[in-house]
């Protein structure tokens, strides 16, 4: 269990809108498709090495069948419901600072991968009864493209070394690069969904205005948390468990606290600013106090992390550059979402707060979802508000299906226009 983000239906998503294509604009026509999820969005396959110390006998010979090689699914694998094996889950997606490095890395004796990046297949396996896509519009591999990533490792701001978040932004830059030079030089569309926005945000205002004209034509993000969300520091205090009922959320409270990418959807403070977000008889903490609640909640660990690498990062929102590329935001709207935790009791006895609700869309609260439209108000942004969907129901609610199909025909008929 990673976070309150995650996107497995993004590829139902893509399947429900290709017969819409292929009548809206024919195949030739189309322009590439490149789906970036959201975390929890892709399969995470991981194999043990020597250097493993499982916390118990069950973790060392735990899954007894493994693919060529050692490797077995990591993410996500049903048997993690039962909390004997809920332990081995969590210590095997656990991510560990290492300071001397300053960078994140896993834990010692366990190597992941991500699966088939540039093909879908790693997002289909995550519900196999999804029929193939050779027969819609859009073809895998060929007009479709994914691109799945390590979704608990982040990015970091400029000067600090981040090895795995980088690399993936070095390669979506050539997917997105490849899946357009196949496709006739045709810039290439980005749906995203959740965290994935916030990847793709980074790769447009890291990458040069003229690379970004030439190579993506329009960028479509669902539910995006662009300042975070206090439904993370709920994660983060209490653990999360994501609705999958049967899993105790401090047996997965660890692992969430060392996801890096958690660390990077805490709220920002330029967005949120010093309104109380948690609530204690001893303390307040805003966005501005992200450090102290760390620390508040015994996670001092993360505080230096947070405070080196992920808050100048994420205090950049205000003063980055626009890319120059048209970006439609699709959101859920009237659905209650954590806005202030009340913990009565402090944090000492792990009980869960109260929640205070305010407007969202279940996950990422209102201010956040709209983050881009408030700051680049000179900047091409739309915003598509679904009222009642919530984070993940975007995804698969009639109503938001069609308002994601008639932004990429858009897209693909404007593009016939032209010529």
């Amino acid at each position: 269990m990673n976070t309150g983000t995650s996107s497995p239906a993004l590829l139902l998503l893509a399947i429900m809108i290709l017969p819409y294509q292929a009548t809206a604009a024919g195949a030739g026509g189309l322009h590439p498709l490149v789906l970036v999820p959201g975390a929890g969005g892709n399969q995470l396959e991981a194999r043990l090495t020597a250097g493993y110390q499982p916390s118990s006998l069950i973790c060392s010979f735990y899954p007894v069948l493994k693919q060529k090689g050692g490797w077995f699914r990591l993410w996500f694998d049903p048997t993690v419901l039962l909390s004997t094996f809920t332990r081995c889950f969590s210590e095997r997606m656990m991510l560990h600072y290492d300071k001397e490095s300053d960078d994140f890395r896993n834990t010692p004796g366990v190597e992941t991968r991500v699966c088939n990046f540039g093909s879908t297949e790693s997002l289909l396996c995550l519900d196999p009864s999804l029929n193939t896509l050779e027969e819609m519009g859009y073809v895998d591999g060929e007009t479709l493209f994914g691109a799945p990533y390590d979704f608990r490792y982040g990015l970091a701001a400029e000067g600090h070394p981040c090895r795995v978040g980088s690399k993936y932004l070095s390669d979506l830059k050539a997917l997105i690069e490849k899946a357009s030079t196949d496709n006739d030089r045709k810039p290439v569309i980005i749906l995203s969904h959740s965290l994935g926005g916030l990847f793709v945000l980074q790769l447009l205002t890291r990458s040069s205005p003229s690379w970004a004209r030439q190579f993506v034509k329009h960028f479509i993000a669902l539910s995006a948390p662009w300042a975070g969300a206090v439904d993370e520091m709920l994660t983060f205090a209490s653990g999360n468990t994501l609705g999958v009922p049967l899993v105790d959320p401090l047996l997965v409270r660890g692992e969430q606290r060392s996801a890096e990418s958690n660390l990077w959807l805490l709220p920002n403070p330029k967005l949120f600013g010093r309104r109380p977000l948690v609530v204690t008889p001893n303390a307040n903490y805003s966005a501005f106090e992200i450090e102290e609640f760390l620390d508040g909640i015994g996670y001092p660990e993360g505080v230096y992390p947070y405070r080196t690498r992920i808050k100048p990062l994420v205090e950049e929102i205000d003063t980055v550059e626009p890319p120059p590329v048209p970006i439609t935001c699709v959101i859920g709207t009237g659905v209650d979402t954590a806005e202030v935790l009340v913990f009565e009791n402090g944090f000492g006895d792990d009980r869960r707060p109260d929640v205070v609700y305010g407007d969202g869309d279940g996950t990422v609260n209102l201010e956040s979802l709209l983050a881009l439209e408030t700051l680049w108000s000179n900047q091409s942004v739309k915003v598509i508000r679904v009222s009642g969907i919530s984070h993940t129901s975007v995804l698969t609610d009639e109503t938001s299906i069609r308002e994601i199909v008639g932004e990429i025909s858009s897209v693909n008929s404007y593009a016939l226009s032209e010529k």
